[in-house]
This record gives C-alpha cells, sequence and structure tokens, in this order.
C-alpha cells in the first residue's frame, strides 16, 4: 500500500475519532446541565453559562486534532 494512502486513512481515523469523542462528550455534558437545571430551576442561568463554557472548551480539542492530523499530510507525504 502507497505511503499516501496510509496517510489518507489515518487522517480519516483522526478525524472521526475526534468528531466521536466531541459528541460523547457533549452528550454527556449537556444531558447533566439539563438535569441540573430541572432539578434546581433557580440555578439555571449559571449551569446554562458554564454549559456553554463547557461546550465550546469540548469542540475545541476535536478541531485541534483535525488541523494537526491534516499538517501530516505535507510532511509525511514527501
Amino acid at each position: 500500500m502507497d505511503l499516501r494512502a496510509i496517510v489518507a486513512i489515518v487522517v480519516g481515523i483522526i478525524c472521526v475519532g475526534a468528531s466521536f469523542a466531541a459528541a460523547q462528550g457533549n452528550s454527556k455534558l449537556i444531558s447533566t446541565a439539563l438535569e441540573g437545571m430541572a432539578r434546581q430551576p433557580e440555578v439555571q442561568g449559571r449551569l446554562f453559562t458554564s454549559m456553554l463554557i463547557g461546550v465550546s472548551l469540548l469542540e475545541v480539542i476535536p478541531l485541534i486534532s483535525v488541523v494537526i492530523a491534516f499538517m501530516l499530510i505535507p510532511i509525511i507525504s514527501h
């Protein structure tokens, strides 16, 4: 198998893994925040703000991993 094909497969696996991990993390974070809001409606504003900050921090990790994966293509392909 050609090295470029292997690199393309690895980049695809990295992208799929990062997006799957982000989706799992976001679903867990949002469901937990919604449970907390349902139990204590008086802290809804603080929980919502914390949830949005957590979601944004969780989304940065797959973005960085995808950028690094795509940066590997020209380095390894030569």
